[in-house]
């Protein structure tokens, strides 16, 4: 039978996570708001609604919402051709797609972004379907995009590992019924990782990649 492996792509095999906390906290910025930064990064792998209502709260003026997420698309924008894959990233898609792995990406972003990721990653041979943003109703931690993405594979969730960095990473492929492995690169301490969920923890993808026979993806 087929196996798969999904990964998030932002902060797990794109080094795009410090860019994104930059890109809210002058979005905030610009609209009046004096955010720490590290409260931003730990938010980080949200959707952007689920980001902003995370980041302000509850009482904060909605009203902004539309406006602060257009704000961040801009500004992020700006690197969009300057973005680099993380330490062993487009080898180990490669490597997995070589020995017969379905290698499936399960990501928030959509559209352009999307498009300068999967440029940065330069390994479009081996990545057998995307899940985006664009394909679902609830981004992570909600299993949704990652059911989504078993669906693309056409492996049940037995049958797959995902890999990601965030806690809602962890938290969604603990409800798709997917064994979640994590990376530290993202930036989330291994305490949190372990605590949401991760059954396995790797400094990024090139530790994944060196381990490969003996760990979770073998």
């Amino acid at each position: 039978m087929e196996r798969a492996v999904v990964f998030d792509v932002d902060g797990t095999l794109v080094d795009t996570n410090h860019l994104h906390a930059v890109a809210w906290w002058e979005a905030f910025r610009q609209a009046g708001h004096r955010v720490p930064m590290h409260h931003i990064h730990r938010a980080v792998g949200l959707p952007g609604m689920d980001l902003i209502a995370r980041v302000l709260g509850e009482d904060r003026d909605e009203e902004q919402d539309d406006a602060l997420s257009s704000a961040h698309k801009t500004l992020y924008g700006q690197y969009f051709d300057r973005l680099d894959p993380l330490p062993g990233a487009s080898e180990l898609l490669k490597r997995l797609h070589a020995e017969g792995r379905r290698v499936v990406l399960a990501t928030s972003a959509g559209g352009p972004e999307l498009a300068a990721l999967r440029r940065a990653l330069d390994a479009d041979e081996a990545i057998t379907a995307t899940a985006s943003a664009d394909d679902v109703e609830q981004g992570k931690p909600a299993p949704e995009p990652v059911e989504h993405a078993l669906e693309l594979a056409g492996v049940p969730a037995e049958r797959a590992v995902f890999v990601g960095d965030t806690v809602w990473d962890m938290k969604a492929a603990s409800r798709a019924g997917v064994t979640p492995v994590a990376v530290l690169c993202g930036g989330i301490p291994r305490a949190d990782l372990e605590e949401a969920g991760a059954r396995a923890v790797y400094a990024d993808p090139a530790h994944l990649l060196e381990t490969l026979r003996e760990g979770p993806l073998a």
